[in-house]
């Protein structure tokens, strides 16, 4: 019980990992949206409106940037590339779409977003991850 109130980390690599993977759900929820005609619409829309040139192109870039890192996440595959994909993503949601950073208010739900991903680009993916297999390496003895 005493542990609990520790500063001690509880299964770091497993909490990690769950943030990880749910966080990817959300960003393939997000993501799958660029195979809807009807939101890359409105999406591109909000690009127009802005007189971005290649409206269309910035939807779609930013959609599937958001599926891509999703994917990574959910996978634990190049999480800290997926993590970068994240960031840059949604910092041009802030930035270029939203209301120019207004993180307090209106742009609170993709500045969210950063601030996890800024914990994978850190921490790396945790427990159950494709990057523990595809780069393990051996440990170093001290």
């Amino acid at each position: 019980m005493l542990r609990f109130f520790s500063a001690e980390p509880v299964r770091l690599s497993w909490g990690i990992a769950l943030m990880r993977i749910i966080t990817g759900a959300f960003l393939i929820f997000h993501g799958w949206e660029c195979f809807v005609a009807e939101k890359m619409n409105m999406y591109t829309g909000w690009f127009t409106d802005r007189h971005y040139a290649e409206p269309a192109a910035w939807a779609y870039a930013g959609k599937i940037a958001e599926l891509l890192a999703g994917t990574g996440f959910v996978l634990g595959l190049l999480t800290r590339v997926a993590a970068l994909g994240s960031i840059a993503a949604f910092a041009g949601i802030i930035f270029l779409l939203g209301d120019k950073g207004k993180i307090f208010e209106s742009d609170q739900h993709p500045f969210l977003f950063i601030l996890i991903s800024v914990l994978f680009l850190f921490t790396g993916p945790g427990a159950l991850s494709l990057d523990s297999i595809i780069f393990k390496t051996k440990k170093r003895r001290y």
